[in-house]
């Protein structure tokens, strides 16, 4: 992605709260009253200021260990795997400091991270991941689609480590195309539709997940950076390249800062940029976002596998992101089983002829779980493909089911839309409805279809306009 895409300087937009360790919502109670009145808006910035407050980076030791120390050379061929792992191994004997990738393209295969290290990419580094499926062998504890396997190890990976980070400003290239990943989804048998089938089914028949085991003959592909039951856990200022799918995925975490980090992988099939799945205690700020798929996407696994595993992705708060291609801007779900609460959405901008929908919540009567208390504030979209804000309980042509989703309290101000088919599109469940939305403050200008709300109860529209004209209710 061209450097000119960044809209604010890296260390303009991070520095002080990198120097002070304090970081302000910058939001008065006097402009959130007005701006919602007789809401609870006041107390959900409130929240959002607390989580801001408690969500801390983790802080390394001052050691460093240059991966070419290690035997690494960053010719783009020769491969690298076996000197970062040193590197790695080494940092963390130590008692722990930042592994340092320096200027140069280095080829590797799967990197794990280990508590109490930082993989700093420096200036003009690259991590160019192979595209061989081997290199990513033997099998780790991981999840796809919201359902935990053993299954090719993630490009980046980290399972249950405290303290650990990817800083610095280089790339980390998944090399992932129509003829390598990718096409493990779209391209011709072999692909990944019968193994899909058989994660499901296994799931759903209550298989130990020890027993689910894929990898090596199978086609789920692999997420490209994935922090596994990790704490303290920091993302920052690197760019993430075309990833064989989720680009980053956290999961089952507490304490996740990503801030200024880049995404641009807009071609490939399921290429989410940053997946919170099951976590706590997240903040995403200062982001730039180019996607196959939606751009910022809160999970909590799926179906009965969720169910099982039950843990809700919470206390989420996403500030000053700028999202163009995918097809949501912020989403929730598909894989919402466990339950998603306490979004916080502010100051984003949002634009492309290929951004489908700006905000978006999926689930269905299969997936099921409690979506609620999401706060979504000043929000510029320029152009969407679709409808600008989308609630949809149909998710995938699935209306019938036993675990009805339960999607209510969400509350959306000063959202402004330029271009659009439509303003709203939203479809409950016969019998179970989408309950308690409220838009306060919205415009939505040049949309050229109506309106959609099917099975909706609660839903408020105080000061709302689309093409001029106020549709309060």
């Amino acid at each position: 992605m061209p450097e000119s895409i960044r809209r604010r300087d890296f260390l303009t937009a991070t520095g002080l709260a990198a120097a002070t360790g304090v970081v302000s919502l910058a939001y008065s109670p006097q402009a959130t009253a007005s701006a919602v009145p007789g809401t609870s808006a006041d107390r959900a910035w409130n929240e959002a200021a607390a989580i801001l407050r408690r969500v801390r980076p983790p802080v390394f030791p001052d050691r460093e260990f240059d991966i070419t120390r290690f035997g690494a050379v960053g010719d783009g061929e020769t491969d690298c795997t076996g000197a970062i792992r040193a590197a790695i191994a080494e940092c963390g004997r130590s008692g722990g400091g930042r592994v340092v990738v320096p200027a140069g393209t280095f080829a590797t295969g799967a990197v794990h991270l280990i508590s109490n290290t930082n993989l700093y990419l420096s200036h003009g580094a690259t991590l160019a991941f192979s595209r061989d499926p081997a290199a990513y062998l033997p099998v780790v504890h991981t999840r796809y689609e919201g359902v935990e396997l053993w299954n090719y190890s993630p490009l980046v990976y980290a399972h249950g480590a405290r303290n650990v980070a990817i800083t610095g400003t280089g790339v980390i290239d998944g090399r992932a195309d129509d003829s390598h990943w990718w096409n493990w989804t779209n391209g011709p048998p072999p692909n990944e539709g019968p193994d899909k089938t058989l994660l499901n089914e296994m799931a759903d028949a209550g298989v130990p997940v020890a027993e689910r085991v894929f990898g090596e003959g199978h086609y789920l592909r692999p997420n490209m950076v994935q922090f596994y039951s990790c704490e303290n856990v920091l993302i920052e200022g690197i760019t993430l390249r075309d990833s064989p799918m989720w680009n980053l995925h956290p999961v089952l975490s507490r304490n996740v800062t990503v801030r200024s980090v880049v995404i641009d992988s807009p071609h490939g099939p399921n290429n989410d940029g940053i997946d919170p799945e099951s976590c706590s205690d997240v903040v995403i700020r200062d982001c730039v976002i180019n996607t196959g798929d939606d751009c910022v996407a809160l999970k909590a696994g799926k179906n009965a596998d969720g169910r099982r595993v039950n843990v809700a992705c919470e206390n989420v708060v996403v500030l000053d992101c700028e999202m163009a291609d995918g097809n949501g801007g912020v989403t929730i779900g598909s894989e919402t089983s466990g339950g998603v609460r306490n979004l916080f959405v502010r100051r984003c901008e949002m634009s492309s002829p290929r951004l489908e929908r700006a905000v978006r919540i999926k689930s269905n009567p299969e997936r099921g779980g409690t979506i609620e208390n999401v706060y979504i504030h000043q929000v510029n979209v320029g152009q969407a493909a679709d409808a600008v804000v989308e609630m949809v309980l149909n998710y995938a042509n699935v209306t019938t089911g036993d675990f009805h989703p339960n999607l209510h309290g969400i509350l959306i101000s000063q959202l402004t839309a330029a271009n659009a088919p439509r303003a709203l599109n939203m479809l409950g469940n016969d019998g179970h409805p989408i309950r308690d939305i409220r838009l306060h403050a919205c415009r939505f200008d040049n949309m050229s279809e109506p309106n959609i709300v099917r099975d909706v109860e609660g839903l408020v529209l105080d000061q709302v306009w689309v093409n001029d004209i106020r549709i309060d209710s």
